[in-house]
């Protein structure tokens, strides 16, 4: 799956009537090949960089570039600023810099072999007193048509960094050259998003809770359920999620319905995450079942709703809580086998960490 988390921008700055060169949309891609081992279950690490870090620390990273287009491409790699606001994940205009990027550095390999994890310019070994980048450098490689090349990506956190979670983009773009009678530029670039948090110790907690549900109407008729979403750990979020619905009228069920895609929660915010549902389905009321995960931090609610028969938002209801622990995918098995053992008489202890 490619990480084509962000599409065409351009750069243009000629009179009107002026035709910008052709270049292909979704001509190059962006794909993370590592995950660190402690993070392999958790499906954000294998789609964004996503880590903790002591000041000091360095990891690397290998992402994939591909060149889907039927021309070769000068693809130009490099780390840009990000925030997270209002519910999205938000990257900032051309290159703007942050303290992330300027710890960020892209080494320019050749193949998937020159890479190593202790190299800094891939397959070079690192040696005591290197030199550390002072600004957010980039690195430019030549992609042939239809071809696909490997380069790493080095976070090097410095010894005196302050605590906290940081964000960037690590972007790979190509630019199409202006006429010689325009100054037109036509910008496409594709990222992955990277989140940092840097202070010592273990990782920081991530958890979320589902604080409330409202049925509404959206303004074609469309019923849709908003959940109230507060971010209460210490790392951002990236929400996904279900509805499934039963109980309705004449016994009706319905669904899974997708949670909208996109929602990001920063530390301590509080945002709404819509799930739209069938324009067919009637008023209700409906006990509807909710859950949210961001990588393996999951929520489940229930609640009992009922949908206004007019373009508006109905009564807000408190759901209770299915989970009432940080359940990830895989450990709930685990659980439930402690608990069975217990009944049985068994003495049986089980403490798995999780990060």
């Amino acid at each position: 799956m490619l990480a084509l988390a962000y599409g065409p921008s351009t750069d243009a700055a000629g009179a009107r009537g002026d035709t910008p060169p052709s270049t292909a949309e979704d001509s190059i891609g962006l794909k993370l090949l590592d995950a660190p081992r402690d993070r392999e279950p958790d499906p954000r690490a294998h789609l964004y960089i996503v880590d903790h870090l002591a000041p000091g620390s360095v990891i690397h990273r290998r992402v994939q570039v591909t060149n889907t287009s039927d021309v070769d491409q000068h693809v130009d790699l490099y780390a840009g600023a990000a925030a997270i606001n209002d519910g999205t994940f938000a990257a900032e205009a051309d290159r703007t810099p942050n303290e992330l990027t300027t710890w960020v550095s892209v080494d320019d390999c050749t193949s998937e072999s020159d890479v190593s994890a202790g190299a800094t310019d891939c397959g070079t070994p690192e040696t005591a007193g290197a030199a550390r980048p002072s600004a957010p450098p980039s690195a430019v490689r030549d992609v042939p048509a239809h071809s696909t090349v490997v380069v790493r990506v080095n976070v090097r956190v410095p010894p005196k960094a302050s605590a906290g979670e940081r964000y960037a983009v690590l972007w790979a773009q190509v630019a199409g050259r202006a006429g010689p009678a325009a100054n037109v530029r036509l910008v496409n670039r594709v990222g992955v998003r990277i989140y940092l948090d840097v202070g010592p110790g273990g990782e920081p907690p991530s958890d979320f809770q589902i604080e409330g549900l409202t049925p509404a109407r959206a303004p074609d008729g469309v019923p849709k359920v908003v959940a109230k979403v507060h971010n209460t750990g210490k790392r951002a979020l990236d929400l996904t999620g279900s509805m499934s619905m039963t109980d309705g009228p004449g016994s009706l069920s319905a669904g899974p319905f997708t949670a909208n895609l996109g929602t990001t929660l920063g530390v301590g915010d509080t945002e709404p995450v819509t799930v739209l549902l069938d324009r067919q389905l009637p008023d209700g009321p409906w006990k509807v079942r909710l859950t949210l995960a961001s990588g393996l931090i999951q929520r489940t609610v229930t609640a009992t709703v009922t949908f206004p028969s007019g373009s508006q938002a109905g009564a807000s209801v408190t759901p209770d809580a299915v989970d009432s622990a940080s359940m990830m995918p895989g450990i709930t098995a685990g659980v439930s086998a402690v608990v069975l053992l217990a009944v049985c008489g068994y003495g049986v202890a089980r403490r798995r960490r999780v990060s």
